[in-house]
């Protein structure tokens, strides 16, 4: 097993969102100046813009990010497990600009209850999606399922963090 899969296992993200797999790209996720490293602690105040994320990726090919939360409303009962945060189609390098094209607008982590985990998701298309709509609800996304509807296949690269509700006093 690639050690970079290691975390992923340990928190569950491999079991509750995706199956195993060898990732094949590297993806840097940051917060600002925060860099995602799996488990590490992010607070929502940080989170509350899409972060930046930059990929070594085939600059002809398009990738699909998903961004989910599978411990939505409690990591206890996550009887909305996963909730979609944001559904992005890009490509690296197009026209030698970066192309984003967001089909579902980015949400930021907001835990009501517990220490939530805030997975990040890169698929590499097979090829063009065709028309891509928006899920009817961001409650009881299914990340196998979407990948399997796209015909997307295992993932290439994933990070996760973890947040959990902020204190209002120590807000910024």
């Amino acid at each position: 097993m690639a050690a970079s899969v290691d975390p992923l296992v340990v928190g569950r993200v491999i079991g509750d969102v995706v199956d195993m797999f060898v990732p094949t790209v590297t993806m840097s996720v940051y917060y600002g100046s925060k860099h995602v490293s799996n488990g590490c602690d992010i607070k929502p105040s940080m989170a509350i813009n899409p972060p930046k994320v930059a990929i070594d990726g085939l600059p002809d090919q398009f990738y699909t990010l998903v961004m989910t939360d599978p411990d939505a409303p409690s990591p206890s009962e996550p009887t909305m497990r996963e909730w979609v945060h944001w559904y992005v189609v890009f490509s690296p390098l197009v026209f030698e600009k970066i192309f984003w094209k967001e089909i579902l607008a980015y949400m930021g982590p907001r835990p009501p209850v517990g220490i939530h985990r805030y997975i990040l998701v890169l698929f590499q298309q097979k090829g063009p999606l065709g028309a891509v709509q928006q899920p009817a609800t961001r409650a009881n996304f299914s990340t196998r399922f979407f990948a399997d509807h796209l015909n997307l296949g295992l993932p290439v690269a994933t990070v996760y963090f973890n947040a959990q509700k902020e204190p209002v006093s120590r807000r910024r």
